[in-house]
């Protein structure tokens, strides 16, 4: 007799982060074979998310069929002294079997201590704030978050608004330790020089394309930042002047491509487009102008420094992505960075930026050392929320 398929059932979260929401898991609540890295675990996490699905809609799945919604987490007590819990995060690719772990989602981030809290992998006061030390394992990197807590519970509601979330909540503020120091990931060929060509910006001589400037930084994540004009762009675009545009997609990719490669984190550009579609990041940046936001809200040049947008999976994000946010205000705060030469007087500590959704504010702290710049920490604001708590569902194997 045939035998009837099951499904078995793995507890799990569902939470947004800043403007992304994943799927959150205890590490210890998944099978034991997807608790390590390896096929077992990426094939958990696509059917968790419902890739790859060539319809590109995730309807048999937990996830969204965007890159800010197609996102896994995996939080775990950490064995290190400095650290409460190990956080790893996953980008599914929606249309591929492809689950990239090569760098971190800021956004998630600040979702991290308040899903730890609730589950009770690390101790939290009753009522204050709560600081959790999160140990990003795939870059390598410690990030401080400051939870609120009343009465023992996280605080998830408040008045806190960020451009991209439709409701406002409680502000949970980051701090990206060392953001540009060398990391100790578990992602594939993470860590290195903040500036891993040694030059704050980089002539890159890419096949089809042309010569283009670049800033290649790792801080947050990798990220690649070039002039908006290079691209044939003003530096105000929306997702729908992008996203249908085949050729200027295609032409971002190969630049950033051909970026990873410069930056020693794939052996060939056919490669970072393959296997390495979440890192490195690549934005465009441009001088402050106005422009009208997706939610129909003026955002005026006078309110800003600069504007950013930035691409996630190959696809403009509705915002700005956590790490991107971090590589903008480390860039910012680094004299003769691509990013800081647009700003009127300098590098500076604190910069407003607008992104497709509004603004975003950032602020970083360096200062000269032995071997170039030291960038201690970065700070932003995030806020994040409970969606769902429960099981999720998925074909036995």
């Amino acid at each position: 007799m045939t035998p009837i398929p099951t499904q078995i059932a793995i507890r799990a979260t569902y939470m947004r982060g800043g403007t992304s929401k994943g799927v959150f898991f205890a590490t210890d609540d998944l099978p034991e074979s997807a608790r390590v890295a390896g096929p077992a675990r990426d094939r958990l996490m696509l059917r968790v998310t419902g890739s790859p699905d060539p319809y590109g809609k995730h309807i048999d799945g937990m996830g969204g069929a965007t890159s800010s919604t197609s996102k896994v987490v995996l939080v775990a007590r950490s064995s290190r002294a400095d650290c409460d819990v190990d956080y790893l995060f996953g980008a599914v690719a929606i249309d591929r079997p492809v689950v990239d772990w090569s760098g971190n989602c800021g956004n998630l981030t600040s979702a991290v201590g308040p899903f730890a809290i609730a589950r009770g992998l690390v101790e939290a006061p009753a009522d204050g704030i709560a600081v959790v030390r999160i140990w990003q394992a795939n870059i390598g990197r410690r990030i401080v978050a400051h939870v609120p807590m009343r009465q023992g519970r996280v605080v998830e509601l408040g008045d806190f608004e960020l451009d991209g979330v439709a409701f406002p909540a409680a502000e949970i503020r980051l701090e990206f330790m060392d953001p540009g120091a060398d990391g100790e990931g578990e992602g594939e060929g993470e860590g290195g020089a903040m500036f891993p060509t040694g030059r704050l910006i980089d002539r890159l001589r890419v096949p089809g394309v042309g010569d283009i400037e670049a800033t290649l930084i790792d801080a947050g994540n990798p990220t690649i930042f070039v002039d908006a004009a290079a691209l044939g762009l003003v530096g105000v675009e929306m997702q729908d002047d992008v996203d249908p545009d085949a050729a200027l997609l295609l032409r971002i990719e190969a630049i950033r491509a051909h970026a990873t490669v410069v930056m020693g984190l794939a052996a060939s550009a056919a490669e970072a487009t393959d296997r390495r579609p979440h890192t490195p990041k690549i934005a465009f940046v441009s001088p402050p102008r106005s422009y009208v936001a997706s939610s129909g809200r003026m955002v005026e040049a006078a309110m800003l420094d600069l504007t950013a947008r930035i691409l996630s999976m190959g696809r403009l994000h509705h915002a700005m992505t956590g790490t991107g946010a971090v590589a903008i205000a480390v860039a910012a705060a680094i004299p003769g960075t691509l990013v800081s030469r647009l700003l009127a007087g300098g590098a500076r500590g604190e910069v407003r930026f607008g992104h497709p959704s509004g603004s975003l504010s950032v602020g970083a702290t360096a200062e000269p050392g032995a071997d170039g710049w030291v960038v201690t920490r970065a700070v932003m604001s995030r806020s994040a929320r409970r969606l769902m708590d429960g099981e999720v569902f998925v074909p036995a194997e």
